[in-house]
């Protein structure tokens, strides 16, 4: 299997244990009175399984975009170029002339 494909499943996974987490969290701290309107209906089970299901896919989405970003090269500490400093503007009076008109 390539590389990149175990690596999608892993962090694929990952992201569905921390759903589960964080739905279980979600439930027994009793958010907005969730698990109460879970365990309250006959189709209950559905809601949390979709609840489990959709987190699932954000967390794993984001996981793996987060190990994708990971694997970039480390950037050089090389010098780039002569790093001068940018000097500030002087502030310097102009001259207007004055004129009158009668």
């Amino acid at each position: 299997m390539p590389k990149l494909v175990k690596l999608y499943i892993r962090h694929t996974l990952i992201g569905f244990a921390i759903s589960a987490l964080f739905v279980a969290l979600l439930l027994w701290l009793n958010v907005g009175n969730l698990f109460a309107l879970i365990s309250g209906s006959s189709t209950g089970y559905l809601a949390g399984f979709m609840l489990f299901m959709f987190n699932g896919i954000v967390f794993s989405g984001v996981q793996f975009g987060i190990a994708i970003m990971r694997m970039a090269d480390a950037p050089d500490d090389t010098p780039k170029g002569r790093r001068e400093r940018i000097k500030a503007p002087v502030a310097a009076p102009i001259p207007v002339p004055a004129t009158h008109n009668q």
